[in-house]
């Protein structure tokens, strides 16, 4: 059968090193996975492997926000590692290349990678780069809050249009630390991606070299032995933490690196978040909480730059391995910094003192909550709830002007299971931002966020309320009080005013009650956990 699709004698005599991507018409951010895969191939046979392309899918949060179709984000997170896992077991690969682009994917395959622990490594396609209008850079976060200046009588449609028209110039993922770059730096950090490879820009000349240098370094990885469990230690996701930490990046990290750790077998909670982030600075002045794009921060020096920097504060573990054979020491040695730039602080002059986000526990998130600090100046919000049963009804009261300052904007029914999927929340951010109420209003949410969410906001919430989590008590006017020194998120009411309305309470029927939706539902873990998917307990 081999044969008849071209493969000689001598190709199945080489190892058989599996070429995964996630091209799809749907996106800008996977659009050049072709073409870096031929590139990767080529580079396999160099080596003397034997490639064999194969694809899986991908969602894009940025074309699926806020409608019903982002519940299908997270969960395309679980087909994608599984999907890889069923290829690479079913034609029992040697090695493998994955190729990645949209949020989901990268930690996909990384999941995929660990839960194999076949040699291979995974190459993020690049970020997009930034567009322009009016002497000013875009990412598609600009896109969003227009949305919402525009209902608030800020911009026209014709200034809307505009932006809209030129967020996206081409190729790539997401350019601010969104949840793409903030999780393409973390596999460098982590040591699953090449040194430097990420980084490079979606459609910067050097791509296709790195692209081959990849597929040649999986014949490598084979030949020595090297297996990704061997390089996902404790120590190494402690790094990728602190990348997250000190670029202020998305909080879908604290849902996609310890379910990374889970495939390893590793330890990882988020508890370990807080306290990484209390210790580690902002030093990368990246958007959404800073000025730059991604593609800046390349020019500037990259990641190596980054973790000369955090190695210089003691906050990595210079010891751990890479994929490319060199440790996060070496590769750091390594770097070269830019005259002048300022997208990586110096270490005496971080942009924050914090990382990216603090967990927070109360009567509303016993088994905790992400709140996200870059880009924000408050550590502390009182006031009355607004409660919506879904992201529709609260875009709505955002879009009539019917938030007002003060308030603290409850969603639920938007966790893992209520979702399910646990949409993004960014067409609901985006909107309070654009209308001016960024800076004077709170969000609390069991779904999640965008990494181009900025605000005081508050997601992740577990349990979740379709579960019976507390926030499923919550009344309009009810007061909520979060409290980022102190770690805590609570309503004031009392435990027996609590669990009388709980006791009332009747959980809401299913979305979904067959398919793909309906499956994740009864098998995914809680937030707090990586809403991983695993088999029933017996």
């Amino acid at each position: 059968m081999l044969r008849a699709i071209g493969f000689s004698t001598d190709d199945l005599s080489r190892p058989l090193i599996g070429v995964g991507h996630c091209w799809i018409e749907t996106m800008p951010c996977n659009w050049n996975h072709r073409r870096l895969a031929e590139q990767a191939k080529q580079g396999v046979r160099d080596a003397g492997g034997t490639p064999m392309e194969f694809n899986t899918i991908a969602i894009s949060d940025g074309v699926t926000m806020g409608t019903e179709g982002m519940k299908a984000s997270l969960v395309s997170r679980e087909v994608i590692a599984d999907s890889i896992e069923l290829v690479a077991r079913g034609h029992s690969f040697d090695g493998l290349v994955l190729i990645v682009g949209c949020d989901k994917t990268i930690p996909a395959a990384a999941m995929a990678l660990c839960r194999l622990d076949i040699p291979g490594l995974v190459l993020y396609s690049g970020t997009i780069a930034p567009g322009h209008l009016h002497g000013r850079d875009l990412t598609v976060q600009d896109v969003f809050e227009a949305v919402g200046a525009y209902n608030a009588g800020r911009i026209d449609a014709a200034e809307l249009q505009a932006v809209e028209a030129a967020a996206c110039p081409g190729a790539g993922a997401c350019g601010g630390q969104f949840t793409a770059n903030t999780m393409s730096c973390a596999l460098e950090f982590l040591g699953l991606s090449p040194a430097g490879a990420n980084e490079i820009p979606a459609l910067h000349e050097t791509k296709d070299a790195a692209a081959r240098a990849a597929g040649a370094r999986a014949v490598a990885l084979l030949r020595e032995g090297i297996t990704p469990r061997s390089i996902v230690t404790r120590q190494a996701l402690e790094n990728a933490v602190t990348s997250f930490a000190a670029t202020g990046g998305s909080t879908n990290a604290v849902l996609h690196l310890p379910a990374i750790a889970a495939e390893a077998e590793q330890p990882l909670g988020i508890d370990d978040f807080d306290v990484i982030c209390a210790r580690t600075p902002i030093l990368a002045d990246l958007r959404p909480g800073g000025r730059h794009v991604a593609s800046d921060m390349f020019v500037a020096g990259g990641n190596a730059l980054l973790m000369q920097r955090l190695l210089e504060l003691g906050l990595l573990h210079g010891e751990a391995r890479t994929v490319d054979g060199r440790t996060i020491a070496d590769i750091a040695a390594a770097a070269h910094e830019r005259d002048g730039q300022r997208v990586i602080r110096p270490t005496r002059e971080p942009l924050r003192a914090h990382g990216g986000v603090a967990v927070l526990r109360g009567n509303l998130a016993p088994d905790g909550c992400v709140v996200k600090l870059a880009g924000n100046d408050r550590s502390e919000h009182r006031g009355p709830a607004r409660v919506f049963d879904g992201e529709e009804a609260a875009f709505a009261a955002v879009r009539a002007g019917a938030i007002r300052d003060e308030d603290v904007v409850v969603i639920r029914y938007e966790g893992p299971v209520g979702g399910p999927g646990m949409r993004e929340m960014l067409s609901v951010t985006g909107a309070l931002v654009g209308a001016g109420l960024g800076d004077t209003v709170a969000l609390i949410t069991d779904g999640r966020f965008s990494g181009a969410t900025h605000g005081f906001m508050c997601a992740h919430v577990c349990p979740e309320a379709a579960l019976g989590g507390p926030l499923a008590a919550l009344r309009d006017g009810d007061v909520v009080h979060l409290d980022v020194n102190a770690r805590r998120v609570d309503v004031e009411l009392t435990e027996a005013e609590m669990a009388a309305r709980l006791r009332a309470w009747a959980p809401p029927r299913p979305r979904y009650r067959t398919g793909v939706f309906a499956k994740y539902a009864a098998s995914v873990a809680p937030a707090s956990l990586g809403a991983i998917t695993r088999p029933p307990v017996s």
